[in-house]
């Protein structure tokens, strides 16, 4: 039988280790992708637009200026440049295990006074809020008052007389400048 020469060997040995790895990742790669499957990744919250509260959308009356609207809702996300006399507030937030939450709340001016408005039915703030907690409760609140001998421990009086000096009148604040100086040079 004749010698085959080493550097025809080393493509045959290439094309075996290949062929063993590969083979090998198959079996690992059903194990591994059961346990990717288990695994869920971050998603980031995202919230985009204004958060318009059932309260403002009361506060909205016919005949409002521009301003007095814009200082109940704030500046709203879209402002079309072909419809100057319609404002649009659209709200939208994504956050992960809770369901993708959108509104959406269109204002019609006549000139520069608000002629009327329409859009989806919107929380109150309180709603809102709930919403957003999506934490587990245990049931159990903590107390959110401090009682009489918690408050002692800190009462300066008590320091003072423990030092065997006389308690010290309440400090109080020193009086106010009669004006503040410019925020920016002139």
């Amino acid at each position: 039988m004749p010698a085959i020469p080493q550097r025809r060997l080393w493509p045959l040995f290439g094309v075996v280790a290949a062929s063993l790895c590969l083979g090998a990742c198959s079996s690992v790669g059903d194990r591994a992708r059961g346990a990717l499957t288990a695994v869920t990744p971050y998603k980031v919250e995202v919230v985009q637009g204004n958060f318009v509260s059932k309260e403002q959308v009361e506060a909205l009356k016919p005949g409002m200026s521009r301003q007095q609207v814009r200082e109940v809702l704030g500046t709203s996300l879209l402002t079309d440049v072909f419809h100057s006399n319609r404002w649009d507030y659209v709200f939208t937030i994504r956050r992960q295990g809770v369901e993708p939450q959108q509104r959406h709340l269109t204002l019609y001016f006549n000139g520069e006074v608000l002629d009327r408005f329409e859009g989806d039915p919107m929380p109150s703030e309180e709603e809102f809020v709930a919403q957003l907690d999506s934490r587990k409760r245990s049931g159990k609140v903590p107390p959110l008052e401090a009682t009489e001998d918690q408050l002692k421990k800190f009462d300066p009086a008590k320091d003072k007389k423990a030092d065997g000096d006389a308690p010290a009148a309440p400090a109080t604040p020193p009086p106010l400048p009669a004006a503040y100086p410019p925020l920016e040079s002139r």
